[in-house]
């Protein structure tokens, strides 16, 4: 199976958007600055996201132990 754009861009979002609660959290630990760290998530999530889309779409053409099925519907 081929996987599509809105797929790609499906799972970017959603490991973004967890991913960026966690750094916003991190962030905060260290700084007990909650705009400073808000600030943080938010250019790491809009720069986070544009290189995850990237790679998934760069893997999509490698075609490393990649199986067909044995069928298709």
């Amino acid at each position: 199976m081929i996987e599509g754009h809105a797929r790609s861009l499906a799972k970017a979002f959603s490991w973004r958007i967890s991913a960026s609660i966690w750094t916003v959290a991190i962030a905060f630990i260290f700084t007990r600055k909650v705009f400073l760290s808000l600030s943080i998530g938010a250019v790491e999530f809009v720069t986070k996201i544009f290189f995850y889309y990237i790679h998934e779409r760069i893997w999509e053409k490698i075609n490393f132990d990649r199986k067909r099925p044995e069928y298709e519907i």
